[in-house]
């Protein structure tokens, strides 16, 4: 055990984190980040070939709070001689591979970061003020502690299985082991895929193709009541902006709950591309005879049975109210992620803020702890920061805040209005500044 304190501990080397990472580096702070893998990936299961990330290549780790940060997308590709045939490629969204690849490179260039450590508990050392981090290491069962002034907590979300599912046995795969069960899916006569989002598109599109005579059959079952289209307007993208996040945080718990559930398009649809894309290719399937594929809308699987060697699904038709079912040989869940409480927060529980659901009441600089701030959370606050909290592109912003926080200053300049729009009820009227100003004279 060492009495050595560090400034900061990062718990989780996601994007996230790493990007806290990268921006911590030149700061001078004392900074150590710990993950219980044994490196970074980037969701592996879902490096389906050409797919690309969803936002411009400019939200990667540290360009938005500093273009001229050693660690940018820019310099990697430079670095690695890619940087005139991207720009040739004149595409700002840059592959899924290449981000994970570029992410992976960025760790190459820190040596503060300890994988294999897993956080087993975070407890508060209250005669030295400081927190105590101890992990495990997953490689060698290892115990350490780290002493730590604050802590970040990034641990990501963690895959959603519907609850109509959960006790559903046989060899349910979720969209984050896809690639890795992708051939012995394509072995079997039937496959379904639940959800309706990208990640279910772009699977079901990835499986199209072997649709061909003599292939499986092809199923796509969504709750949606018809496949969105990802929201990406210009007025719309302010949405993800500091004025609209404040305001999204100041409203109360309930209509937060319903905005939540409102905003979903604006970063769980699908990208109109690939859309356009599925249609494009059942029709050119569909040139050849008839294409072994459904795809149904408005419907919820709401129970599965296994049989040994197939599923049963209960399926609920939510316009009509009308149940069916229909049996299927592999069962894809692309029904996302969902963050959560870690356990090892237990140890200072009561040191921390809570909603009436039982989550982390994050406040609006992204601590926990009663306004000491201590300790902070990475998109573990979509509940009460809206749909900036996974956004990739928000990233650095929410990062310049959580180090300006701790350093007590802002090392990175952080932008307080970017949005054209009003988001609430204005606090001046247009003219009125001007004529209580006149009336002083």
């Amino acid at each position: 055990m060492s009495d050595h304190v560090h400034d900061l501990v990062g718990v989780g080397i996601g994007p996230f984190n790493l990007g806290l990472a990268c921006l911590a580096q030149p700061t001078g702070l004392d900074a150590v980040f710990v993950d219980r893998e044994d490196g970074f990936r980037w969701h592996h299961g879902m490096m389906i070939e050409g797919a690309t990330i969803q936002v411009p290549f400019l939200a990667d780790l540290v360009t938005m709070a500093d273009p001229t940060s050693k660690f940018s997308f820019l310099n990697w590709l430079k670095k690695t001689g890619r940087l005139y045939p991207f720009y040739i490629r004149e595409s700002f969204y840059a592959l899924r591979a290449e981000y994970d690849a570029y992410c992976r490179w960025a760790t190459d260039q820190l040596p503060n970061l300890l994988w294999n450590h897993e956080v087993v508990a975070i407890e508060h050392d209250a005669a030295d003020d400081v927190y105590v981090v101890r992990t495990m290491r997953t490689d060698t069962g290892e115990e350490r502690e780290l002493r730590a002034r604050h802590v970040v907590v990034g641990v990501g979300t963690q895959p959603v299985v519907p609850e109509s599912l959960r006790d559903a046995a046989g060899p349910l795969v979720h969209s984050s082991e896809y690639l890795q069960n992708r051939e012995a899916l394509q072995a079997t006569d039937s496959i379904t895929v639940v959800g309706s989002g990208q990640s279910a598109a772009e699977i079901y599109r990835d499986l199209l193709e072997g649709t061909r005579a003599g292939g499986y059959r092809l199923d796509w079952v969504t709750r949606s009541p018809r496949f969105f289209a990802m929201e990406y307007t210009k007025l719309t993208l302010e949405m993800t902006s500091p004025e609209y996040t404040d305001h999204f945080h100041g409203l109360p718990l309930g209509l937060r709950q319903h905005l939540g559930r409102e905003q979903r398009s604006l970063y769980k649809g699908i990208s109109g591309e690939l859309i356009d894309d599925i249609y494009d290719t059942l029709y050119r399937l569909s040139a050849e005879g008839t294409v072994q594929t459904s795809l149904f809308t408005d419907t919820e699987v709401t129970a599965a049975t296994w049989d040994g060697s197939r599923y049963r699904l209960g399926l609920l038709h939510r316009q009509l109210g009308h149940e069916h079912e229909r049996e299927t040989a592999s069962l894809i869940l692309a029904t996302g992620y969902a963050a959560g409480t870690p356990p090892f927060l237990a140890p200072v529980a009561d040191e921390l803020d809570w909603d009436q659901l039982g989550r982390l009441a994050v406040a609006r600089n992204y601590s926990i702890d009663g306004g000491r701030g201590r300790i902070f959370v990475q998109n573990g606050e979509e509940h009460t920061h809206g749909p900036t909290a996974p956004d990739l592109g928000f990233g650095a912003w929410r990062n310049s805040s959580i180090l300006a926080s701790i350093i007590g200053s802002e090392i990175y300049p952080i932008e307080r209005r970017i949005a054209f729009q009003e988001f609430g009820v204005p606090t001046t009227v247009p003219g009125e500044a001007t004529l209580a100003a006149e009336g002083t004279r």
